[in-house]
């Protein structure tokens, strides 16, 4: 028998700006949310959706306009939020034990030292992710019945998201989470809340069960648009992005990234140093756009980098990960010329130009508007050479046109940040450097983001600490383990993660053991990896897919006809069991398809 809700909102409704946010009347009874003591919930929606704003109405940091919201008594809710206040604070630990329901010193202390965090610190002098522990440690140490998350993994480094994941799982609470950490949401969510056009849905699977819910969703409102022969006004989210026919590019980029993992593995010895293996030795150095030889790097008798050396090649997407302070913005310093290496020296080639995407982004005049920022108040923006209007470049990157005019000041961190990306990404450059772009977007701009890197014709270098991103954007990750030795690695995190899991199993080798290992084979074609059946099935789906959109779409033609019922419906009847049948099989032939394109990549 389940559990009763700790906490509930029945009919929810809340106004916002001249309008209904959500729950608006009229077009039903307001939202209901129904939170259970042991629930694992991913918060969904775009920026802007209210995911925030219903956390606070959770909390009861505002009031809703109508509806009823009812506690279990005693019920601890903690509210662990994005931005933390740390003003008046003189320490970390001021924070901590300030407000009304301050934690036991203590229980902060133990949890902070778990987290590496020196509470004695000052919050004036604080780094982002310094503060980000800090909040993570005044939050867990209130022990909540329902821990409420905006975006926690934002600042931190990869051991603290482990951490904060072990954490969670094994916490007795429930909790509810707002994040773009893909990875983050499928280990530990298991149901999910989508916010969408004002409605708010509830589907008891966690995240990774998300994306099939949402185009599912989709699809059939689609259908019934097209079957009832009614213009359904459905978001741009669904006309402009194609849920479908998004997903069929990405596979293809996927695929295309999955051949330049292989063709960069063939490069790469043991060690980790690029090396020629494909083509000529000239042919290889010419498309080399920076090359570190023995580069290093020491402070005071910390060594940051140990010698190490690589050739970036035109079109990689070098990726550069470890845990804070292990010198990821040193090397990338030292890669870009920013920094001079205390031993080796790095070569550019002399065309190289570069675009730097860092925390800047709010940094953009609140004053100025959108046509401001893009196409210096014109109407009219050159996209690396092309010439585009700017409300329809604007469209590219989710935006409704009619904001051209609307002040920077109006949107969100998360709405700046597509904004900032849209002026940097109409440069023109053959480099682009990225630091930490994933905080403070929303998972469709990930989206987005993910496919205009794969689209660049440049050399892409991205620092970040999204394990997702990286996994779905970069041919080379280079790995810092705090030592000072830079594992370089064809592929993404989890091939980093591999590789480290694999050294650490490797029995220690002799003195004797000079030699060093052969270079790994490149990746087995796609072929190898399936059976005849199942490569025939991944070759030949495709087509069939394209096949069967047709016969729906003639049908769903046919039955948009109004008098087709009344003047044959036996015929009516036929089409739609028809419909019915195809749009099955698609569903089957589509996920069938996905489960081959995985084990291909697998």
């Amino acid at each position: 028998m389940a559990e009763p809700p700790i906490l509930s909102w029945e009919g929810l409704g809340l106004q916002q700006g001249g309008g209904w946010l959500f729950g608006n009347p009229a077009q039903g009874d307001g939202l209901d949310l129904h939170i259970g003591p042991r629930d694992r919930l991913a918060l969904i929606g775009r920026n802007g959706a209210g995911k925030t704003t219903l956390l606070k109405l959770i909390t009861g940091e505002i009031e809703a306009d109508r509806g009823l919201r009812k506690i279990k008594p005693g019920t601890n809710i903690v509210w662990l939020e994005q931005e933390p206040d740390f003003t008046g604070c003189a320490t970390l630990m001021d924070f901590a034990l300030g407000g009304n329901n301050a934690p036991a010193e203590y229980e902060v202390e133990a949890i902070a030292g778990q987290l590496g965090i020196d509470m004695g610190r000052e919050a004036a002098t604080a780094s982002g992710g310094e503060k980000r522990r800090a909040a993570i440690a005044r939050a867990l140490a209130m022990d909540p019945d329902l821990l409420l998350l905006d975006e926690p993994t934002n600042h931190l480094d990869l051991a603290a998201i482990d951490w904060l994941e072990d954490w969670l799982t094994r916490f007795r609470g429930a909790f509810i989470v707002i994040s773009h950490d893909r990875t983050f949401l499928k280990r530990l969510t298991r149901a999910t809340l989508w916010l969408d056009r004002g409605n708010m849905r509830r589907k008891e699977v966690g995240f990774g069960g998300y994306e099939a819910w949402e185009e599912q969703v989709y699809a059939e409102e689609a259908r019934n648009a097209h079957r009832l022969d009614a213009k359904l006004k459905i978001e741009a989210h669904w006309l402009e992005r194609g849920v479908t026919a998004r997903r069929k590019r990405n596979m293809g980029r996927l695929e295309k990234l999955w051949q330049m993992r292989a063709t960069r593995a063939a490069m790469i010895q043991p060690t980790g140093t690029a090396k020629i293996a494909l083509g000529s030795d000239a042919e290889f150095k010419s498309k080399s756009v920076i090359v570190a030889e023995d580069i290093s790097k020491t402070y005071g008798e910390r060594t940051i980098i140990k010698p190490f050396s690589l050739r970036i090649q035109r079109g990689d997407r070098i990726g550069v990960v470890g845990a804070n302070g292990a010198g990821k913005t040193t090397l990338l310093k030292m890669l870009t010329g920013e920094l001079e290496p205390d031993t080796g020296t790095v070569t550019h080639a002399n065309t190289l130009s570069g675009v730097m995407i860092d925390q800047q982004r709010k940094l953009l005049d609140p004053q100025k508007t959108v046509r401001d920022v893009l196409a210096e108040g014109g109407d009219w923006v050159d996209v690396r050479g092309v010439r585009k209007h700017v409300q329809g470049y604007l469209k590219e990157f989710l935006f409704d046109p009619s904001v051209v005019d609307a002040k920077i000041g109006t949107f969100s961190g998360g709405e700046r940040s597509r904004i900032l990306l849209a002026r940097e990404f109409s440069r023109t450059s053959n480099l682009l450097v990225l630091d930490e772009p994933t905080n403070d977007l929303d998972l469709e701009t990930l989206d987005l983001l993910q496919e205009v890197i794969a689209d660049y014709d440049g050399t892409v270098l991205i620092v970040s600490h999204d394990r997702d991103f990286l996994d779905r954007t970069v041919t080379v990750t280079l790995g810092l383990d705090g030592s000072g030795t830079v594992d370089i690695v064809a592929g993404g995190y989890e091939d980093w993660q591999a590789q480290r899991k694999a050294r650490a199993k490797a029995p220690a080798k002799k003195a004797s053991d000079t030699a060093p290992p052969p270079p790994p084979p490149p990746p087995a074609p796609a072929s190898n990896k399936l059976s005849y059946k199942d490569q025939r099935d991944y070759e030949q789906l495709p087509a069939r897919i394209e096949e069967l959109d047709r016969l729906i779409a003639n049908g769903g033609a046919a039955l948009g006809d109004p008098e087709l019922y009344s003047r044959d419906p036996d015929k009516f009847e036929r089409i739609s069991k028809s419909l019915e049948l195809a749009r099955k099989e698609k569903d089957e032939a589509e996920m069938r398809w996905l489960e081959l394109a995985e084990q291909v990549e697998g």
